[in-house]
């Protein structure tokens, strides 16, 4: 039943902004602790932004200061503003549930792809 669908990516130049939304179904953003990750071709998948139930927001140190991740309560949607986009940041990008004690991830969406280039 639940569903995670990621949008909004593209292609951007380097310094450009995209803002990236994840859609859900089947489950409450602000009663689990939600992430964004991102996979690059030939790299493991890693965690880029976190947001818990308290709203305490964390972020990987190379995306601190240019990354924002936030939610929509009453949409039921969670967002990632990307500024200042490098080459680096090109990857896939989903949204999914944080591996916890309590909690594991659900099933993988497709992802939105990001491309930075020149």
């Amino acid at each position: 039943q639940v569903q995670l669908v990621e949008s909004g990516g593209g292609l951007v130049q380097p310094g450009g902004s995209l803002r990236l939304s994840c859609a859900a179904s089947g489950i409450v953003l602000r009663n689990n602790f939600m992430a964004w990750y991102r996979q690059a071709p030939g790299k493991e998948r890693e965690l880029v932004a976190s947001i818990p139930m308290n709203g305490m927001t964390t972020y990987e140190d190379s995306v601190k200061g240019r990354f924002t991740i936030s939610r929509d309560n009453v949409k039921n949607m969670m967002y990632l503003q990307m500024n200042n986009l490098k080459p680096e940041d090109t990857a896939v990008y989903y949204c999914n549930r944080v591996s916890t004690f309590i909690s594991s991830p659900f099933d993988w969406g497709q992802g939105t792809q990001v491309t930075v280039s020149s």
